[in-house]
């Protein structure tokens, strides 16, 4: 099975990028496996979206590459109902994720070897950002209409989608992550643009640090010298989501079987809870039950 899906991702990664389905039609380039990885099912708390989060800018796509150079990143994610351990379809997963120097799309204006509450007194004389109740909207920041490395793209009948993109770099303060999003209850509208209902789940993917420092030290990353690359033991939200019992590390594994600098195919099944909307970062993904 492994070696099937592996043959089927370097098919997709050869070809063109112009060439891919790109549009609001939903016929996909389906996930090549048909089970869930019963070894990688863990829970997933409310996270920060982040302040790179720029909802217009998401595209309903399983390519999200663009121009962008990098190593390849196959990327697989399962979701399943806590409630029921049931795979959930058809719903919607959003991600988006920095390039290979820590810049994200639609804020490409910003310097992402400044900390990010620096970069937010520049751009308003100083006045400091209440984030009590979490990250306030930040899309007035945005400085570009670019959309590379962003995409959104439903589970088929199993509870899987996938993504093709790249291995993402770093920023200022922050480990290496992908954001996720997973929405229960949308549909297209008829330009294409989603439309959807409360978001069930924000989470953030981490990766393995040993595959990370392997990855870094190969261009265009490599080139990335001007800040240290924070780890994962050392990013907060990190902490925050291992201490509330989830463990979004990414399973990973060489795209072609024997080389991770040739590619990398990644899998994760994240649960949410769908009878439950939750907001901020301080709900336990693992409750404890009196």
């Amino acid at each position: 099975m492994k070696e099937r899906r592996r043959a089927l991702r370097r098919r997709d990664l050869s070809i063109d990028p112009s060439t891919k389905e790109t549009t609001y039609k939903i016929h996909a380039s389906a996930p090549k496996y048909d089970f869930l990885k019963n070894f990688t099912n863990i829970l997933t708390p409310e996270t920060s979206n982040g302040p790179y989060f720029y909802p217009q800018s998401q595209t309903l796509r399983q390519d999200i590459r663009e121009d962008r150079p990098g190593v390849p990143l196959s990327l697989e994610i399962g979701i399943i109902d806590t409630d029921t351990c049931k795979p959930l379809e058809n719903v919607l997963v959003d991600i988006w994720h920095c390039n290979a120097t820590g810049s994200y799309s639609s804020f490409t204006g910003l310097s992402p070897d400044t900390p990010f509450l620096e970069l937010y007194a520049n751009k308003t004389d100083g006045k400091p950002i209440d984030i009590h109740d979490g990250l306030p909207d930040l899309s007035w920041l945005k400085t570009d209409n670019s959309t590379w490395l962003r995409g959104m793209w439903p589970t088929d009948k199993h509870g899987v989608t996938s993504f093709t993109t790249i291995f993402p770099g770093f920023y200022m303060e922050r480990a290496i992550h992908i954001h996720a999003q997973v929405h229960t209850n949308w549909t297209v509208g008829s330009n294409g643009t989603i439309i959807h209902g409360p978001i069930v789940s924000t989470g953030q993917i981490f990766i393995d640090e040993a595959l990370e420092k392997q990855i870094m030290a190969l261009e265009p990353y490599v080139n990335h010298t001007e800040i240290e690359r924070v780890k994962n033991d050392a990013d907060g939200i990190y902490a925050t989501e291992s201490n509330t019992g989830a463990m979004t590390i990414l399973d990973t594994e060489p795209l072609d079987g024997v080389n991770y600098e040739n590619g990398v195919f990644g899998y994760i099944t994240l649960g949410i809870q769908t009878s439950q909307i939750r907001n901020g970062s301080t709900i336990d993904a693992q409750p404890i039950v009196n």
